[in-house]
């Protein structure tokens, strides 16, 4: 029973493609954030189209730690690509509560499951934390985009009270999505033996 614990090759692999499907489905839905309008945006689009590869990744879920490397991985990808470093930290910390959550339901909950993605939902709102914090120094490395995107965003961004609405969308979208992805898989789901 000790060995079923640790994970393997198996895991790490089921980790990674999963992973890289999910960091697929982010920078395409990214692209919308060009338009400043779109960009608060990301905080409902990821976690309602993240959730259906991220389901079937659940469904591959037996052993703890899967979720947090996988949340780290999606964290290191985005401050890799000029993210910043906010949304690998928030990898390390909602990723392990998103494993805890999985494994309180022994990984064949699927309230847990919906939960732990949604908890997981919250490393999109640490592309915000930069821009939150210190939205001068955020802007110093978007110099390129041009200031009227700058203006925009600035404008959009500045309301004190988009903060918590954006944290709680993620959640919102991140329950919403884990439905939607529990939906169209439930085949999966059964053959899993999440109930």
């Amino acid at each position: 029973m000790k060995n079923n614990a640790k994970l393997k090759g198996k895991d790490l692999i089921n980790v990674g493609i999963y992973a890289a499907i999910y960091c697929v489905i982010m920078t395409a839905v990214a692209m919308l954030g060009f338009i400043p309008i779109m960009m608060p945006m990301l905080c409902v689009l990821v976690p309602l189209l993240g959730g259906i590869p991220m389901m079937l990744f659940m469904t591959k879920v037996k052993k703890f730690g899967m979720i947090t490397i996988y949340s780290i991985i999606v964290g290191l990808f985005l401050w890799v690509t000029g993210m910043g470093y906010w949304p690998f930290i928030f990898g390390i910390v909602f990723g392990f509560i998103a494993d805890l959550i999985a494994k309180s339901g022994n990984y064949k909950s699927s309230k847990k499951t919906i939960a732990s993605y949604a908890v997981f939902s919250l490393i999109i709102f640490g592309n915000f934390v930069p821009l939150l914090i210190n939205a001068e120094e955020y802007f110093l490395t978007r110099q390129s985009f041009g200031e009227a995107y700058i203006t925009s965003l600035t404008e959009i961004m500045g309301n004190t009270w988009l903060a918590p609405l954006l944290a709680v969308s993620c959640l919102v979208c991140g329950i919403i999505g884990g439905f939607i992805g529990k939906a169209i898989l439930k085949k999966h789901f059964v053959k899993a033996g999440i109930a």
